[in-house]
C-alpha cells in the first residue's frame, strides 16, 4: 500500500492544486524564455535530468555590471517529495567600468543555483512549479544578480582618478596637491571651537 504523506496524497504522486488554489497562495509569476517541462520527472520519484545549454537573459544587470553575452546553464532537475530541485552552475562574463579610475573592464564569473520548484511556493524561499513547467530564468537571474559586484575594480590596488585634474593615476602622475583636503568641509576650517580659544577669552 503506497505510504501516505501528512496532506493524505501518495509520496511519489505530487499534487497539482487547482488555479484558483494556488492563486489564493501567491501571484502566478509570469513564465519566461526558459520554461521547462518536467512531467517526466512528476511521475517518476527520485528521477533525475540533466540540463547544458546557453540561455540569453534580456536584462540581467544591476548599476554597476551587466551581462550582455548568453550564460552557459549546467543544471541537474531532480524530482524530490516537495516537487523539482534544480541545482548546478552558472557561467558567463559582466561587463563594467573601474569604480575608481572608470576603466572598461570584463570578468569571468561562475555561480553555483540550488532551489525548489513547488506547487505553492514559499514566499522568498521556493519557486513556482506551474502545470508540469517550471521556469529556470527567475532562479538564473536572481543567482547571478547576487553574484555580480557592487564596486567592480580593474585591479585591488587601483589608484583611482585624479579629483582635481582627472588623470588616471594608474598611468600617468599630476602635480595637484592631494592633499588638500574635500572642498566640501573647507568651510569648517574657519570655525573656531570653544576648546580653541585663548583662556583668557574665555574668562
Amino acid at each position: 500500500m503506497p505510504e501516505q504523506g501528512a496532506l493524505g496524497y501518495d509520496r511519489g504522486t505530487l499534487p497539482v492544486p487547482t488555479p484558483f488554489a494556488f492563486a489564493m497562495s501567491r501571484p502566478v509569476a509570469k513564465m519566461t524564455g526558459l520554461n521547462v517541462n518536467v512531467a517526466d520527472l512528476l511521475h517518476h520519484p527520485g528521477a533525475r535530468r540533466v540540463l547544458r545549454q546557453d540561455a540569453a537573459i534580456e536584462g540581467l544587470e544591476t548599476r554597476s555590471a551587466t551581462v550582455g553575452a548568453p550564460v552557459a546553464l549546467d543544471i541537474v532537475l531532480e524530482r524530490v517529495e516537495a516537487g523539482i530541485l534544480a541545482m548546478g552552475e552558472v557561467r558567463g562574463r559582466w561587463s563594467s567600468v573601474c569604480s575608481r579610475c572608470l576603466t572598461p573592464l570584463q570578468r569571468d564569473f561562475h555561480t553555483g543555483i540550488r532551489e525548489l520548484y513547488e506547487p505553492i511556493p514559499v514566499e522568498a524561499e521556493t519557486y513556482p512549479l506551474i502545470d508540469e513547467t517550471i521556469d529556470l530564468e527567475i532562479a538564473v537571474r536572481d543567482s547571478v544578480i547576487l553574484d555580480l559586484p557592487l564596486a567592480p575594480l580593474c585591479r585591488p590596488s587601483c589608484r583611482g582618478l585624479c579629483p582635481t585634474c582627472g588623470v588616471n593615476r594608474n598611468k600617468a602622475t599630476c602635480e595637484c596637491d592631494v592633499d588638500q583636503g574635500d572642498p566640501r568641509w573647507a568651510a569648517l576650517a574657519d570655525l573656531k571651537l570653544g576648546w580653541e580659544q585663548n583662556p583668557e577669552e574665555s574668562n
